[in-house]
């Protein structure tokens, strides 16, 4: 009897609060809701009131959990739970006959609780027996049930209508429903919101630097989030096509030019450099032929190598074998109008070996 006064007075007291919400999100409206979310309106009212009842006391509650408890017994609280949850978790797997997860559930339940000291610590997975994660709205929704509007829940968080309905059976089979004192059950039901709360600080930290808009953010990362799961995680997005106006990049036809480039006929390669060449040496002959090397100026020696390389070039004749090769007859000149007897490939820079002073002529 005194169960049931209290359990009703829990509810009494959810229900009041429910109403106080929709009266609240009544004043609250958007004028062009978000498709998919009818009750964006509803929904953002109580968002803003569960996000400041966070910001005021259940995030500050959990700060002091982490602050007085050591990570090891946060850890044992959390294996403790999730050992729990493994219940229900193995139940709507067999329920959407999954046997081989259901089964895999079942036997981390039995590993964690005999071998774990009661799910305090995670052996399970230490024996690569995987964590799933399932529920009665997975499964309404495994059987093509419809999702439903997003809906907000006070004080639970982002739901949907599916999701919802399936809270309820989620509660019924939660071994933690079935503890007799009711002051013990609900005392670790809210343990473990305060150390799921605490386990979730650096996100919401997160969340609030990251996100413009939290409640989109939120609804946005559920949604995708439980499709996620209703697909077992084998969702994929399709590829974008592009179409054929442009086409993937064909590497053959690259392979094939470089080859046709490297097996191009020697004697165009050569005739070429024979005529680079004789362009060169031309002008050198040149000079070299009328002796005054030395009194030609720069721009004349230029002018008359442009002029043999256009001639050379024109009339098509071939360079000789030595201009070819790189060696001319006549070396050529430096700056001061000797002969140059080292050649220096172009792109590089040495120091002098030779140091030329200018001389004087007195009259």
């Amino acid at each position: 009897m005194q169960t049931l006064r209290i359990s009703g007075a829990g509810a009494l007291q959810v229900a009041k609060l429910t109403v106080v919400m929709a009266a609240l999100a009544g004043c609250t409206t958007v004028q062009t809701p978000t498709k998919g979310d009818p009750l964006e309106g509803l929904n953002r009212t109580i968002f803003t009131v569960n996000d400041k009842i966070d910001q005021y006391a259940l995030k500050p509650v959990a700060k002091g959990y982490v602050f007085v408890t050591p990570q090891p017994v946060r850890d044992s609280v959390t294996n403790f739970f999730s050992n729990i949850g493994d219940v229900y978790i193995a139940a709507n797997n067999l329920l959407q006959l999954k046997i081989t997860d259901g089964v895999q559930d079942i036997m981390r339940i039995v590993i964690n609780t005999v071998f774990g000291v009661g799910g305090l610590f995670d052996v399970a997975t230490l024996a690569k027996l995987p964590k799933h994660d399932n529920d009665l709205g997975l499964t309404l929704g495994h059987y093509g049930v419809p999702t439903g509007p997003y809906l907000v829940l006070p004080l639970f968080g982002p739901s949907t209508l599916r999701d919802a309905v399936g809270s309820l059976g989620n509660y019924y089979v939660n071994p933690l429903s079935y503890i007799d004192p009711p002051g013990l059950s609900w005392a670790l039901y809210g343990l473990n919101v305060v150390n799921t709360r605490a386990n979730l600080l650096n996100a919401s930290d997160v969340l609030e630097g990251a996100a413009l808009d939290k409640y989109s953010f939120v609804r946005n990362a559920y949604l995708q989030r439980r499709q996620y799961l209703l697909s077992d995680g084998k969702q994929a997005q399709a590829l974008p096509n592009y179409g054929d106006e442009a086409p993937l990049p064909k590497y053959e036809d690259v392979d094939a030019g470089a080859a046709s480039a490297a097996g191009a006929p020697a004697g165009a390669v050569t005739g070429t450099a024979g005529t680079a060449a004789g362009t060169q040496a031309a002008p050198a002959k040149a000079a070299g032929a009328s002796g005054t090397a030395a009194a030609t100026p720069p721009q004349a020696a230029s002018a008359a190598g442009a002029t043999a390389g256009t001639t050379s070039g024109a009339t098509g004749t071939a360079a000789k074998p030595e201009a070819a090769s790189g060696s001319a007859e006549t070396p050529p000149i430096d700056m001061n109008g000797g002969p140059e007897t080292t050649q220096i490939p172009a792109g590089q820079l040495v120091p002098p070996t030779r140091f030329n002073f200018p001389s004087f002529k007195l009259r």
